[in-house]
């Protein structure tokens, strides 16, 4: 049977089915989703004394019209109404554009309300809103104001809203449970809903607030930890029984010592690979943490259990360059590694694809050539997907499908915040290395104006003087009439001309064919080029350690991860290492974003830092599907209500209780709605 609450909204007077069909737009289809479309902000419409007011703040007078209004038109249809208002003892004036009607309203001695920006220096109010009389809900210090679409206007919203909760408020069914509102001191939906609706107080806000931001939270974590365990229970993983006594041996042979948080991340590693079920894993680090030693070491553990490992990577020159620093490990243990990319050809890759076959070849290395038809494996137990985000999920599935059910590792250098990291990846493990080798030497980094440019080409010739390379990155290819910033193409012109006859400049930029471009930086690498001009093909994956100076045109335009990342391409040899942002920032943002690059080398705090200048939209450079749309929750400064939800809901869904108790029904009907126990994919 229909609950009432879940009628149709045009049940309600006054809603016709154009309205209806406006509303339905807007998310609207139900009196439940007319209660529960909540405010997005209030606007303050407290009476206030102009004396405290500052420039510019929107505010609520109330006042008794001192003389006629005055109508002025001007260009076409376009007219200015004028009113003098005597507002206690100020007198001052209120403008409001092509609102003519509203002169034959008006009579001097009228008291009016009125709501609008304080221009503090002209002493006047330009209106927005106009009440004639005192304002009709005295007790209420701010009225709600909603996202809306098309012709439904915010007005006619509140009143939809208002006869909605009259008629049908006592239907509301509480969605949270009793343990946890009593847990959290949380006001009950329909009293939340109320407040929200029609607050007295900004602490009844707050509260009611604090209660849908943490359902939110809670809702949608449950989602993930269903579906995460539901996961791991369908997918059988293969237990390797690796020996723990030459991992032991060989972690004591490297020519360095592993840090505390690369031994964590290690044992998470090693324990997921033992495991029953199939590792599903995001492992993150900075640049220069040593993500590259634990995956040699997690793919030794699956050699040594008899399993073959694959290590797929964005480009080819990344795969050379993983190939050398791995075998190198990995060889002198008895551990045949390959590589396999798209230059690799004839009897070579004949050979290689018959040896990963038949099993001679223990770790084959490569880039998306890993996953042709051709490529069969003996037995692959491991994949580990370097910097995942630059791989389709279609390509990381065909990769995993080469093996009967493998663990699966994914590796990013881009620090991630935790909020992004438990809301993004909810439904995977996160093992983070969150310090870096002893004796690393941090970049010295220096924000400098455009007109020191000249300045800065000297310090760059004398790096390079000294045998050392360099890198000045760019924002666009080419010269555009939009954006007045230094393009990649102009910049190479420039530079070639001044460092002509004593250094080798080169060019490298997106659209260039991949290989030219792996052509390009493998010339860089072997120090034929000196000055690398590039836009940000460069960010992530180039290891080129006699680079030593890294300059940033126009780094105002960057976000900081972004930032870090192109400086995380110095720093990687023996010698002092130097970043130089060239930004004459307009924006505070901008400011703020570079005084903090100058402060810190911790990718994780300038990740979190990010997250709060550009908000979680814009992170990771452009809008992600995986990113949830909440509705009153916001994850980065609600971090701790997530966290809390995450481990309620993790808490959950292991407990037998939470799939037999009544008090879990709301919880559990919405778990099968979503998709989450069916395994479907989530929203």
């Amino acid at each position: 049977m229909m609950k009432r609450i879940d009628q149709p909204t045009d049940v309600l007077k006054g809603i016709g089915n154009e309205t209806a069909m406006n509303l339905a737009n807007m998310g609207i289809q139900t009196i439940g989703d007319l209660l529960n479309y909540l405010p997005f902000r209030y606007e303050d419409i407290r009476l206030r004394d102009l004396a405290e007011v500052a420039h510019d703040e929107k505010i609520t007078v109330e006042g008794t019209v001192h003389s006629e209004p005055s109508l002025m038109y001007y260009g076409k249809k376009k007219n200015r109404l004028t009113i003098h208002l005597l507002v206690d003892k100020y007198l001052i004036k209120v403008t409001f554009f092509n609102r003519a009607y509203l002169k034959g309203k008006l009579s001097p001695q009228d008291v009016i309300t009125v709501s609008g920006k304080w221009d503090k220096h002209r002493q006047l109010i330009t209106g927005q809103d106009l009440k004639i009389g005192s304002p009709q809900t005295p007790n209420a210090d701010f009225e709600p104001v909603y996202p809306v679409k098309g012709s439904v206007t915010v007005k006619a919203l509140r009143r939809y809203i208002i006869q909605a909760f009259n008629e049908y408020g006592d239907d509301i069914e509480e969605t949270l449970p009793g343990f946890f509102m009593e847990k959290y001191k949380l006001p009950a939906k329909k009293i939340a809903l109320q407040n929200m609706h029609f607050p007295q107080s900004q602490e009844e806000v707050k509260q009611a607030r604090r209660r849908f931001v943490y359902e939110e939270f809670l809702y949608f974590q449950l989602k993930m930890q269903a579906f995460r365990k539901f996961e791991r229970e369908q997918s059988e993983g293969i237990g390797q029984q690796y020996d723990l006594q030459k991992i032991k041996m060989f972690i004591q042979s490297l020519p360095f010592q592993l840090t505390n948080a690369q031994k964590k991340v290690v044992n998470e590693i090693c324990a997921d690979l033992k495991s029953p079920y199939k590792m599903n894993r995001l492992l993150q680090g900075d640049v220069g943490s040593g993500k590259t030693a634990v995956a040699a070491i997690a793919l030794y553990a699956s050699v040594t259990a008899g399993f073959q490992g694959a290590l797929m990577v964005p480009t080819e020159i990344l795969a050379e360059q993983h190939l050398e620093s791995i075998s190198g490990l990995l060889e002198p243990v008895g551990v045949k590694t390959a590589l396999l990319s798209s230059s690799v050809k004839g009897k070579k890759r004949r050979i290689i694809l018959e040896q990963l076959q038949n099993g001679e070849i223990d770790i084959i290395i490569g880039t998306h050539a890993l996953i042709q038809d051709e490529v069969d494996f003996h037995k692959l137990g491991l994949v580990i997907t370097d910097e995942q985000h630059r791989f389709g999920v279609e390509q990381r599935r065909v990769l995993r499908e080469k093996g009967e059910s493998p663990d699966v590792l994914f590796m990013t250098a881009t620090p991630i915040p935790r909020t992004l990291a438990i809301t993004v990846f909810g439904e995977m493990d996160v093992s983070t290395i969150d310090e870096m080798p002893a004796g690393r030497k941090t970049i010295e980094t220096h924000w400098a104006k455009h007109n020191m440019l000249d300045r800065i080409l000297e310090f760059v010739e004398k790096e390079l003087k000294k045998g050392r390379q360099a890198y000045v990155i760019c924002p666009l290819i080419e010269e555009s009439d939009k954006i007045d910033v230094q393009n990649a193409i102009d910049v190479h012109d420039v530079l070639s001309n001044y460092f002509h006859g004593k250094f080798k400049t080169g060019l490298m930029h997106g659209r260039l064919p991949s290989a030219e471009k792996d052509e390009i930086m493998k010339a860089f690498s072997n120090n034929e080029i000196q000055l690398l001009v590039s836009t940000t093909v460069v960010e992530v994956g180039v290891n080129v350690p006699n680079a030593t100076v890294m300059v940033i045109y126009d780094a105002e335009r960057f976000g900081l991860s972004q930032l870090h990342q192109l400086r995380g391409r110095v720093g990687r040899g023996r010698e002092q290492s130097y970043c130089i942002l060239l930004a004459d920032p307009k924006t505070d943002i901008g400011k703020e974003r570079m005084r903090i690059m100058t402060e810190t080398n911790d990718g994780f705090k300038l990740s979190e830092r990010d997250l709060e200048l550009r908000g979680p939209g814009d992170f990771f450079g452009k809008k992600q599907s995986g990113l949830p749309e909440f509705r009153v929750a916001d994850m980065v400064h609600d971090y701790r209500a997530l966290e809390t939800a995450r481990n309620d809901a993790s808490m959950l869904i292991e407990q037998k209780e939470f799939w037999e108790n009544p008090d879990f029904v709301p919880l559990r009907n919405y778990l099968k709605a979503s998709g989450a126990l069916s395994g479907e994919k989530l929203d």
